[in-house]
């Protein structure tokens, strides 16, 4: 592998905060440094890369995905651009224009349409061409079927409409198989690639793509696209079937079991599980998939063989479930044993103080999505509609980081868009004001804390400083600097001469990708066509 010189742009690393150019070495960050010293470096290498004037940082690493479900909706069947009832039938008839048997699609939300009446289903079925068809929530937790497909997979017992809960799992444990998943999988790692990300860590689980969609994937991994790992959402109840389920993947591939493994649903299908009813369905809290010694049962299991374990937790009725189960597995096997293993939740999107604090007492690291409340939260929002007052302090970053709970960002793609920097836009400007954190911080928590989340042995990840693994991207950035959402924060901390790294800004413009590189490896490359484009 080649000895390249990067050189006349900026280089995002604490080592250096004023560093412009960057020497990579086969896999390893050499060198990093101002041009003067670059000069000689350049006499040394085998290639020079004049970046002028880009941003090379740490990749991103995507820490809750779904790769299939992704590349699907990058291929086409994305119903996430319907604002009507009528928009939804015309995109589902062009989908089954191009599919040549059901009719698989995902991605409506009807919770801000101006008339959110969904399509009946004769208009649907037309609409598909007389065909079955399985249109997915945005949120992946109901979705629109007909009798035609039902009848197909042989679910007869399920009314057609609407499904949610056991029925929708029904219906998605008979599609599983029934599409070319590995080409979707490696679509949307080539999708990631082409955003800047070097890492993905996949939800995969039995109620999802199913374990062969999963091992197809692991075995995409070849250098050339960004690295992939995952969590298995299996309910175990003993040690032995959560070791044997582990030995079952390839060594160090799989994180743990879990991730999406559900204790509740989702707010927008109304099945996130809550403490009091929801505020447009009165009588309604939610689904809770598993009981208080179920989820006792799979901690233990995991603990006992120093596993790993995560749970999709949105509500705060499930968070106190899930709390609750905690307190039990630590009267059979103690705290410290569930302290080691780093237990891990997914969205936690309604955290009270006091739960935050039972939280840090078990040591257990937490996965948000700040697009979420981008896109759902705010006056007249999806968040305001189903909870009311309750919709106040949400998805509060800020609490998590001041309290010392572990914190990882990500984008549960597809049901919100792959792009890091608008997770960090996302992040810096939440609706509630008490809830934001800094450029800085949210970066971090899709770069460097995403690694230590994921066991990570090399201290070195996530960081460009020398030693390094050469895991990078280039960026076209016209503005850098320290950010922060806090007023209240000193002058000095924001000031360039104070040696703070400087990021993009990312109020208005988004960085373009130029370069992804994985250990030395391009991924990605438009870096040539920007530097002609400049010239």
């Amino acid at each position: 592998m080649a000895k390249t010189l990067y050189r006349n742009g900026s280089v995002y690393s604490a080592a250096d905060p004023f560093a412009t150019s960057m020497v990579v070495d086969g896999d390893t960050v050499a060198w990093i440094g101002g041009e003067e010293a670059a000069d000689r470096h350049a006499e040394t290498v085998d290639e020079v890369i004049d970046l002028y004037g880009a941003l090379i940082t740490p990749a991103f690493v995507e820490s809750h995905t779904h790769l299939a479900a992704l590349g699907r909706t990058l291929a086409g069947a994305d119903l996430g651009t319907a604002d009507s009832a009528a928009a939804l039938l015309a995109l589902v008839s062009e989908r089954a224009r191009a599919s040549a048997s059901l009719v698989l699609a995902q991605g409506w939300d009807n919770s801000s349409w101006a008339q959110p009446e969904l399509p009946g289903e004769a208009e649907l079925t037309a609409a598909a061409d007389g065909r079955g068809y399985y249109l997915v929530r945005r949120d992946v937790h109901s979705a629109l079927v007909n009798r035609k497909l039902l009848d197909e997979l042989d679910l007869g017992d399920i009314a057609s409409g609407v499904v949610r809960g056991a029925e929708h799992d029904a219906v998605r444990e008979a599609l599983v198989g029934t599409a070319a998943d590995a080409d979707y999988q490696r679509l949307a790692l080539e999708h990631y690639a082409s955003r800047g990300f070097g890492t993905v860590v996949e939800m995969a689980a039995p109620h999802l793509e199913g374990r062969a969609a999963l091992d197809e994937l692991l075995a995409l991994d070849n250098g050339e696209l960004p690295a992939v790992y995952a969590f298995w959402g299996e309910l175990v109840s003993d040690a032995e079937r959560a070791d044997e389920l582990m030995r079952s993947f390839p060594a160090g591939r799989v994180l743990g079991l879990g991730g999406d493994l559900r204790v509740d649903g989702s707010l927008g299908s109304h099945t996130a599980y809550l403490r009091e009813d929801y505020s447009d369905a009165p009588g309604t809290r939610g689904t809770l998939y598993l009981e208080r010694e179920q989820i006792a049962a799979h901690l233990v299991a995991c603990s006992q063989r120093g596993i790993q374990a995560a749970f999709h937790v949105i509500g705060d009725g499930a968070l106190d479930t899930l709390l609750d189960a905690f307190d039990l597995a630590a009267e059979q096997i103690g705290t410290a044993k569930l302290q080691m293993c780093r237990h891990r939740i997914e969205h936690a999107e309604m955290v009270d103080d006091a739960a935050r604090q039972r939280l840090l007492q078990y040591s257990i690291m937490v996965s948000m999505q700040p697009a979420f409340d981008a896109a759902w939260a705010g006056e007249g929002g999806m968040y305001q509609a189903r909870l009311g007052q309750r919709a106040q302090g949400m998805n509060n970053l800020s609490a998590m980081f001041s309290s010392g709970v572990p914190l990882v960002l990500g984008s549960d793609a597809p049901v919100t868009e792959v792009d890091g920097w608008k997770i960090v836009r996302a992040a810096m400007n939440m609706a509630d004001a008490e809830s934001r954190i800094s450029a800085r911080a949210a970066f971090l928590a899709q770069t460097r804390s995403t690694y230590r989340a994921m066991g990570e042995n090399n201290p070195l990840a996530g960081q460009l400083v020398i030693g390094a693994p050469a895991t990078f991207a280039v960026w076209s950035a016209s503005e850098l600097a320290v950010q922060t959402p806090d007023v209240r924060i000193s002058s000095w901390s924001t000031d360039a001469r104070a040696g703070t790294p400087m990021l993009p800004v990312v109020d208005e413009q988004i960085p373009a990708c130029l370069r992804t590189v994985r250990a030395g490896r391009i991924l990605f490359d438009q870096l040539e066509a920007a530097a002609g484009a400049s010239l």
